[in-house]
């Protein structure tokens, strides 16, 4: 679609609100939460757009049992759910803080589709990522947000934060389609009719005037959407600086806007929405590992943790989970670029991952919060993981999309070569010399996987076990949709890189949303939500979404917890 023009910033000055929101992520579910309970609100956001790391990601949100699983019928139960974050949570996090979410997640997506005009649905068969564990679900509690007209946005279409991929034709592509489309190869009668489908309703909504989008732009539109026609004002370029308080309770915050500070007064509650420490590198240095390198993370560039340090400096407030981060493995990024995404590359067949001793070290197709922690575990017990290669066959590149906008067939970018992220081989030991990794150990490797996958098994790993799994498998394939001998040459190796979706450790909240001090005591009239807060769910990713679920909950509930303080 091109470079769009931003607005002019709207101009900041001293002002009073009921509620102040700081970060246009999921803090705007909080916005609009309050909004509809009477409360005037403002949004302070530190970049020039709107959106959030919500903008660029997938857009999917995991909260179970809500009306859109009911409508569809996913055959979730409160108890099911409830017990499947038990299950997986353990006492990684408190107690109170997941069922706090589950107790108000209906209501969440029921205020979303009354306030925006946003229409949902169930990613059917997009699998809990833990199915296995009680009350898990293969059939999955995923939701999206159906293709989204932007236009409506109108004057202020160009302040939405751009997204990470951008297809080359208009095609609002939803998860659930890219299942497909990347199978268009193997299962073209699914594959190809979507295809198709979007590119006429992208093509075709620009006829008439109608820009549709899917993923985490179109849940950032749609939220947007629902802000500007409430009214709610939308500060951008404006920073937070410190917390304003009178005693023990917080009742503003001085922001900061082309050089100038204003004060912000807000007689019901400050609600920090400001993303994680994504690119604040001393912390993640500090807190997760010095080998960490700047610029590989997908979270928004604005996320450096500004909140949770204003919080702790400014209230007290503890801190908890700050070694925990969505994790999410990608392709190595050129020099002076960005990490490139993988969404089914790991659990398809026809490939494997090695280190740098040329051995497999983990189940290519797990979750990928549990691929990062692996690694860095590994980090930890004084065993790292220097380099890791994904290596594949010709079928396997003639047959899936890779990196989001390479098609079947299409040759791997030559920069990729020249820049020593990509190697081709005609043979598995001339493979491993130009990689650099052991000969000997690499060339077992691949003929132990090969044996192991011609009977659709993985002994060492157990990949394709679960059904979160064989969810990007390729059905085609049987017995095992994950696994297929290494059989077509050239063979090929991609370098990969830990990259994440942003981190998820920060201040530590309670199941009313408020921010607790060190000593556990809670912060009255101050919030966190989404990566400002430390992660709901402790050190796991239940589901695909469940860091934008948990957001847009706890916006929610920090809203609602607000409008029934005395102002």
């Amino acid at each position: 679609m091109g470079k769009r023009e931003v607005p002019a910033v709207t101009p900041a000055r001293d002002i009073t609100v009921d509620l102040l929101v700081v970060g246009a992520g999921t803090g705007m579910a909080a916005a609009l939460t309050a909004n509809e309970k009477g409360l005037s609100t403002l949004i302070v956001e530190k970049t020039k757009y709107v959106g959030g790391s919500t903008a660029r990601s997938g857009g999917a949100f995991w909260i179970p049992d809500n009306p859109i699983l009911r409508e569809a019928g996913a055959g979730d139960s409160a108890e099911k759910a409830k017990t499947y974050v038990q299950a997986v949570v353990g006492d990684s996090a408190p107690a109170a803080r997941g069922e706090a979410f589950l107790d108000h997640g209906a209501a969440t997506v029921d205020m979303l589709s009354r306030t925006t005009p946003m229409k949902f649905f169930w990613a059917e068969g997009y699998s809990d990522y833990h199915p296995e564990l009680p009350g898990g679900s293969a059939a999955g509690r995923t939701c999206e947000c159906r293709p989204f007209n932007a236009s409506v946005l109108k004057g202020e279409r160009g302040r939405l934060r751009p997204g990470v991929m951008e297809a080359p034709v208009p095609m609002p592509t939803t998860g659930a389609d890219y299942k497909w489309m990347n199978l268009m190869a193997k299962v073209p009668t699914k594959g190809i009719p979507r295809i198709l489908k979007r590119v006429a309703q992208g093509i075709g909504g620009l006829l008439v005037g109608r820009e549709y989008m899917a993923g985490g732009q179109a849940l950032a539109a749609g939220m947007f959407a629902g802000v500007l026609r409430a009214g709610i004002p939308v500060w951008t370029e404006t920073s937070l600086v410190r917390l304003v308080t009178e005693g023990d309770k917080v009742t503003g915050a001085v922001v900061e806007q082309g050089g100038r500070e204003f004060t912000v007064t807000a007689t019901r509650g400050v609600v920090l929405a400001a993303g994680g420490f994504d690119h604040d590198m001393d912390m993640r240095h500090k807190f997760q590992s010095e080998n960490l390198v700047d610029h590989e993370s997908l979270g928004a560039e604005g996320n450096t943790g500004d909140a949770i340090k204003i919080a702790q400096q400014g209230v007290d407030a503890g801190i908890t989970l700050m070694d925990q981060t969505w994790w999410f493995p990608a392709i190595a990024a050129l020099p002076g670029g960005t990490p490139s995404v993988m969404l089914a590359e790991r659990a398809l067949p026809g490939s494997f991952i090695v280190d740098q001793t040329g051995k497999r070290f983990v189940n290519e197709a797990k979750d990928y919060m549990s691929f990062g922690q692996l690694v860095l575990d590994r980090e930890r017990a004084g065993d790292p993981i220097e380099s890791m290669w994904i290596v594949f066959d010709q079928t396997y590149r003639n047959s899936y999309i890779m990196a989001g906008s390479l098609f079947p067939r299409q040759p791997l970018p030559q920069a990729w070569y020249d820049a020593g992220i990509a190697h081709r081989a005609d043979d598995p030991a001339e493979l491993a010399r130009a990689i650099g990794l052991p000969e000997e150990a690499f060339v077992d490797t691949f003929r132990q996987f090969n044996a192991n996958a011609a009977a659709g098994t993985d002994p060492d790993f157990q990949r394709g076990a679960s059904a979160y799994d064989r969810y990007y498998g390729d059905p085609t394939v049987s017995p095992n949709p994950n696994l297929r001998p290494l059989e077509n040459g050239p063979y090929f190796a991609v370098k990969m890189t830990l990259s994440d979706l942003g981190t998820c450790g920060g201040v530590q909240a309670d199941e009313r949303g408020r921010v607790l001090r060190e000593d556990g005591s809670a912060v009255a009239g101050l919030y966190a939500i989404g990566n400002t807060a430390g992660n709901a769910f402790g050190k796991v990713y239940p589901g695909a979404g469940a860091t934008i679920g948990q957001g847009l909950v706890y916006g929610y509930i920090a809203a609602l917890d607000a409008a029934q303080q005395a102002g």
